[in-house]
């Protein structure tokens, strides 16, 4: 085997030299182009590829880094939107509680000096959001014009929203 080749060689080193420099020059470029092709470009690709990754991500991170300086803001806010909010639903009776209102609006009415004719109450209504129950209630009385605006300045006074609506006022003749 060491003798074939030797033979090769020497069958190499007959040729003209413009052939043995074209020899010696196509292997180094074969391995070259097998390198390039099998082995560069797949992972010059590759590289491409996670560098878009990594933009993305990048991107990713300063979004989630944005929202997190937002964060602590939201929170306060939230907090805050809470608090309103357990300060409102303190105005509105809950529907348990709305007899003892209604009991206080006419004790209301009989210290202002207000003789009661009439004290109905009505049908409550939900209100479509949900958020309230109307309940409407009748009535008559027999006042004193700065004894009715006593009256309606104790109903301010609640700490429940009380609102009152279609009034009919008759002058006693």
């Amino acid at each position: 085997m060491a003798s074939n080749i030797t033979s090769q060689l020497n069958k190499i080193k007959s040729l003209p030299i413009l052939y043995q420099g074209l020899i010696a020059a196509v292997l180094p470029i074969l391995f070259i182009a097998l390198f390039i092709f099998f082995i560069f470009m797949p992972k010059n690709e590759e590289l491409a590829a996670l560098n878009k990754s990594i933009e993305k991500l990048d991107k990713d991170i300063a979004i989630s880094e944005s929202k997190i300086m937002k964060l602590d803001d939201l929170i306060a806010e939230n907090k805050m939107l809470q608090a309103k909010l357990a300060t409102l639903k303190e105005q509105l009776p809950e529907e348990k509680e709305v007899s003892v209102l209604l009991k206080q609006i006419s004790e209301l009415g009989q210290t202002s000096g207000l003789e009661i004719l009439l004290w109905k109450p009505q049908n409550k209504k939900t209100e479509p959001s949900g958020l309230y129950v109307e309940i409407p209630v009748n009535v008559e009385v027999l006042a004193e014009y700065h004894k009715l605006g006593d009256f309606y300045s104790h109903i301010s006074r609640l700490p429940r929203l009380v609102n009152i609506s279609d009034i009919k006022l008759i002058a006693d003749t």
